[in-house]
């Protein structure tokens, strides 16, 4: 009876060890989930944010995203794709995050998940030193080039801008090629990029003001979203420890009106399509 009674209360009890250990497995289990290498979709025809030179992918955006990576105690690989397909490969789950200057607008907030801003920007219009364009509403009836599938062929085309007249291009490279090469009259696009060609380029000049006020995000697949808690606070730290900064003086000569040091939410600064 004492042997039975023995029985009795071991069987309860490694019972219980066992759904104990179990538990602490599949804890440990999920703690490995949690992020440690991400794999980041970059357009490498977006200098000063994104380039590559000899094989090697570097700019603003990617020292940004290592840096903010490194912060939270992860690392990165970079998968490089066209602009255009980046967003489908965050919905696709081929990649977990972004950066290409993507700005933060309405219509992928619905598809994608945005970091805190990070970078402010606008567009420009660049021309040729000898040009009578003077503002955007001088490029009536001219041939503007740009950048396929960014925020500047939606905001010519919603300010009236006949399609037509609008040559887009795989990268901004060729864009700017067909300015200097007289296959169109001008280029519309992010100011910080017009601004890096005029840099090493005398023969262009960039005209009117900015057209627009856009903040650049890191976007992060929808399902990840713990993800994008790691990324803010990554971001958070590195603007505290000057690294963030130090980006600006590397990358744009100590030029700060992109900085963003206040956290701006996605859903704040957004822009409309």
């Amino acid at each position: 009876m004492k042997n039975k009674t023995l029985a009795t209360l071991i069987v309860p009890m490694i019972a219980g060890l066992a759904f104990t250990l179990g538990s602490t497995t599949a804890m440990a289990a999920g703690a490995s989930t949690a992020p440690t290498n991400i794999v980041v979709g970059a357009d490498t025809t977006f200098p000063p944010f994104e380039t590559e030179v000899n094989g090697k992918v570097t700019g603003f955006d990617i020292d940004l995203i290592k840096a903010i990576a490194k912060a939270e105690d992860m690392t990165v690989t970079v998968e490089t794709m066209p602009f255009d397909g980046i967003i489908p490969s965050l919905q696709a789950g081929r990649i977990d995050a972004a950066v290409a200057g993507i700005t933060i607008k309405t219509g992928r907030l619905k598809i994608v998940d945005f970091s805190d801003a990070y970078y402010k920007s606008g567009l420009s219009v660049l021309v040729k030193k000898d040009s009578k364009i003077t503002n955007f509403a001088g490029l009536k009836g001219h041939v503007v080039a740009t950048k396929q599938a960014t925020s500047s062929v939606d905001y010519m085309t919603s300010h009236g801008f006949n399609p037509s007249y609008i040559k887009q291009f795989q990268d901004i490279d060729s864009a700017y090629e067909a300015l200097e090469t007289g296959g169109a009259d001008a280029v519309v696009f992010d100011n910080p990029v017009n601004v890096n060609f005029k840099t090493n380029h005398p023969n262009v000049k960039i005209v009117g003001p900015l057209l627009t006020g856009e903040y650049y995000g890191v976007a992060i697949s929808k399902s990840k979203p713990q993800l994008v808690a790691k990324i803010n606070a990554g971001l958070a730290k590195i603007k505290k420890s000057g690294e963030y900064h130090q980006l600006f003086v590397k990358y744009f000569g100590g030029d700060v009106s992109g900085q963003v040091m206040a956290v701006m939410k996605p859903a704040a600064v957004a822009v409309s399509d």
